[in-house]
C-alpha cells in the first residue's frame, strides 16, 4: 500500500523562475513586433514636424517611413534657409547637364535673384567710399540664391543640386506660415554702420520703415571725444551727447557734408531690395493658397519683407506691376517722413550716431490702409533694442519728403 501512496513532494508544475523566464521571453518577442511610432496619433507627429519647420530636416524625416512621407506634406509651418549665392551662368550650365527628376524633399532651394545682387554690391561699394560702379542701373548680370545638399550623387554645381522654390515646396499642400531666410542682407555696408528695414507688401508696397546710423557704439565701449572726430561723423556734425539738438533739428552740415545723400542712398537701395524680394515670391504665393503669413528675411537681420493673409490674397487677385528696368516690383510714388538725431543714447547704453528713421507709404494709398498713424507702425517695426530707438526718434521733429515711382 505504501508503494501506491501519492508522492506529494513530486514536482507537477514548473518552478516559478522557469515560468517567469517563459513569460518574459514571450513578452520580449511580442514587444519586438510592435512599432511604437505607429501608436502615436498623426496629430502629435504633425505637431512635432511643425516644430521642426526646417525644409531640409523635414526632407530627412520624409525618408524614415511611408507614414512620415505622407505626413510631411501636411506641415503648416515651413522654414527655408538659403545657403549660398551662385551666378545664373553656372546654374544654367549645370541644370542642362542633368535632366533627371528629383523628389521634392531631396531638392535644393534655388532662389533667382534677378539682377539685384550685383547692382547692390556695387551700391555697397559706393557706401563704403570705394569706387562705385554704374552697374546699379545698367547691369544685366543675374544671380541666384541656393540651399541644399548633395543627395544620391545628383550634383549640378559645386557638389550641390539646384532647384526653384516652387519645386522645393510643391509637395507641401497645407503651408500656412512660410519663412524664407537669405544668407545675408543684399546691401553691402561698412562695419559699424547700422541699416535695417522692414517692408509690408500686398500687390505693391504698403509701407516700409528704415532705421540707419552712421556708427554704433556698444555699451561699455570707449566714447570718442568730439575733438578726436573733428566734429564730424560720416560726413555730418556730431552733437554733444544730443544736448545741442534737443529740438530735433538737422544741422546744416547734414546737407553739405553728404549726410543727406547717404540716407537717400540707404532709402533707395532698401526699397530696391524689398521690391526685388517681393517680385520673387509670386510663384510661391500663387501655388500655396493656404498661406496666412509669409516672411522673407536674412540671417543678418538687415531686411524683412512681410505679407499677411489679406496682402497675400490681394496679390493673387491683383497682379503686381513689374519694373521695366529689372526683375522687381515697381515702387510707386511715395510720401516719406524722416526723423534724425546726431547722437541717440538708448536706455541700455547703446549709442547711435547719425540715427535716422524713415517711414514710407505710397502717395495714393487707400484710406483703409492709412487707419494707423505713421508714428504707431513706424515705431513698432523692429525688435529691441532698435524698437526703443525708433520710439525715441518719432518724438523728434518730423521732415517730409516725396519720391517718384521707380
Amino acid at each position: 500500500m505504501s508503494s501506491l501512496r501519492l508522492d506529494l513532494t513530486s514536482k507537477i508544475y514548473p518552478e516559478p523562475d522557469s515560468l517567469f523566464s517563459f513569460n518574459s521571453a514571450s513578452i520580449s518577442t511580442t514587444s519586438c513586433c510592435i512599432d511604437h511610432f505607429d501608436r502615436l496619433p498623426d496629430s502629435l507627429l504633425l505637431l512635432i514636424f511643425n516644430k521642426i519647420g526646417d525644409v531640409k530636416a523635414l526632407g530627412r524625416c520624409c525618408v524614415v517611413s511611408r507614414r512620415f512621407h505622407c505626413l510631411v506634406p501636411q506641415v503648416e509651418n515651413v522654414v527655408v534657409r538659403v545657403d549660398c549665392v551662385i551666378s545664373d551662368d553656372e546654374s544654367s550650365s549645370s541644370s542642362s547637364s542633368s535632366g533627371k527628376s528629383r523628389g521634392p524633399f531631396f531638392n535644393i532651394f534655388r532662389f533667382v535673384f534677378g539682377g539685384i545682387v550685383k547692382p547692390l554690391q556695387a551700391l555697397g561699394q559706393f557706401l563704403g567710399q570705394t569706387r562705385a560702379s554704374s552697374s546699379l542701373a545698367s547691369s544685366s548680370s543675374t544671380s541666384s540664391l541656393a540651399v541644399g545638399t548633395d543627395e544620391d550623387g545628383e550634383i549640378d554645381q559645386g557638389g550641390v543640386t539646384h532647384h526653384s522654390p516652387t519645386q522645393v515646396l510643391k509637395n507641401f499642400n497645407e503651408i500656412r506660415f512660410l519663412r524664407i531666410e537669405l544668407p545675408s542682407g543684399e546691401l553691402g555696408i561698412d562695419d559699424g554702420v547700422l541699416l535695417k528695414w522692414r517692408a509690408d507688401f500686398g500687390s505693391t508696397l504698403d509701407n516700409c520703415v528704415i532705421l540707419g546710423a552712421s556708427s554704433v557704439i556698444q555699451p561699455g565701449s570707449i566714447k570718442p571725444s568730439i575733438g578726436q572726430d573733428n566734429g564730424t561723423d560720416g560726413g555730418f556734425c556730431i552733437g554733444n551727447g544730443g544736448a545741442s539738438d534737443d529740438n530735433g533739428s538737422i544741422p546744416e552740415s547734414f546737407y553739405t557734408n553728404g549726410g543727406l545723400k547717404l540716407r537717400v542712398v540707404w532709402t533707395i537701395s532698401s526699397l530696391i531690395a524689398a521690391s526685388a524680394r517681393h517680385y520673387l515670391l509670386q510663384p510661391i504665393i500663387a501655388d500655396h493658397k493656404t498661406l496666412d503669413s509669409l516672411v522673407l528675411t536674412d540671417a543678418d537681420g538687415q531686411g524683412v519683407l512681410c505679407m499677411n493673409k489679406d496682402q497675400l490674397e490681394e496679390l493673387r487677385v491683383k497682379p503686381l506691376s513689374a519694373s521695366s528696368a529689372s526683375k522687381r516690383t515697381l515702387v510707386p510714388a511715395l510720401n516719406m517722413r524722416l526723423w534724425y538725431a546726431t547722437h541717440l543714447e538708448l536706455p541700455n547704453g547703446l549709442i547711435l550716431k547719425g540715427a535716422t528713421l524713415v517711414a514710407i507709404r505710397p502717395s495714393e494709398q487707400s484710406a483703409a490702409k492709412k487707419d494707423v498713424s505713421d508714428c504707431s507702425w513706424a515705431s513698432t517695426a523692429f525688435e529691441e533694442p532698435y524698437r526703443t530707438a525708433a520710439k525715441m526718434l518719432v518724438k523728434r521733429r518730423t521732415y517730409c519728403l516725396e519720391m517718384n515711382s521707380f
